[in-house]
């Protein structure tokens, strides 16, 4: 609602609004018509997208659903860009979140300002980065708006970790989305690297690919993780560390569905066969 307010002062006519009712709560339609009501009195074309959200980890999972409807959306209206309204507080928590998980650099470069989803066939901007959630409360203080229960529902990491934050004032949220955003310039400055490495340590053979392991551990690292990207896996970071370690021994293994074997030096990855089944 605040990064509604916000456009139609700055660029009134220049976007669209979708919100969407995830399926999980009686009271998400009425919520959604909140926001229907608010654009309709400044003109805004609105529209509600309903989901189905699937099984597993919901929040995942219900982000994951979201971003496909976004996506789909986006593309149906013909619109250059999603902006989704993640502030200074949210990208504080997603760093402490992923720091305390053990994620590397790609992991604690938080919530970047612009980047691409996969879902999602434009690009997804973060206009409010620079904004604290008291902020933006502010901003909607006049109007009439709906809290996500969700939001301090302890089951949820992120609300565990939101309340944390709250109860140690000696630490900055500010400070820790500063470091975020400088971590997300170091993390694109090795993506730039694995780039210019890629063509002299990777060669492509036969259905795989075979990479000759250079000096700076983090990028075999990116390369392996590329590589298995290129080979049709959806690797975790751990993923990759696991499969890293094994390299490095000179014992290979099978990892995301990708069969990875040491010889002369060299590292060989290919697609895992198809298992036999009796």
């Amino acid at each position: 609602m605040a990064m509604l307010l916000l456009a139609h002062a700055a660029i009134p006519g220049g976007f669209e609004v979708a919100t969407v009712d995830h399926g999980l709560r009686s009271d998400a339609r009425e919520e959604c018509a909140l926001v229907v009501a608010a654009c309709e009195v400044r003109g805004v074309a609105c529209e509600v997208l309903g989901i189905d959200v699937a099984e597993g980890n919901l929040q995942a999972m219900a982000r994951q659903a979201r971003y496909a409807a976004l996506g789909a959306w986006a593309g149906a209206r013909g619109l250059a860009a999603i902006a989704t309204a993640h502030h200074i507080d949210d990208q504080a928590e997603t760093l402490l979140m992923r720091l305390n998980r053990g994620s590397g650099v790609a992991g604690l470069a938080g919530v970047r300002e612009a980047g691409q989803h996969e879902a999602v066939p434009v690009p997804v901007i973060r206009p409010l980065l620079g904004f604290r959630r008291a902020e933006l409360s502010a901003v909607v203080a006049s109007e009439t708006v709906a809290q996500d229960p969700s939001n301090s529902d302890p089951r949820f990491d992120r609300v565990r970790m939101r309340a944390n934050l709250a109860d140690c004032d000696w630490l900055d949220p500010s400070a820790i989305a500063q470091s975020a955003s400088i971590l997300s310039e170091a993390y694109e400055a090795l993506q730039s690297y694995a780039d210019l490495l890629w063509p002299q340590a990777v060669r492509q053979e036969g259905d795989g690919y075979v990479l000759s392991p250079v000096e700076a551990r983090e990028m075999n690292r990116r390369l392996l993780a590329r590589i298995m990207e290129q080979l049709g896996g959806r690797p975790r970071g751990s993923d990759v560390a696991r499969l890293l370690l094994r390299l490095e021994r000179g014992e290979g293994g099978n990892v995301a569905g990708v069969l990875a074997t040491v010889e002369g030096g060299s590292w060989f990855l290919r697609p895992e066969p198809p298992r036999k089944t009796a």
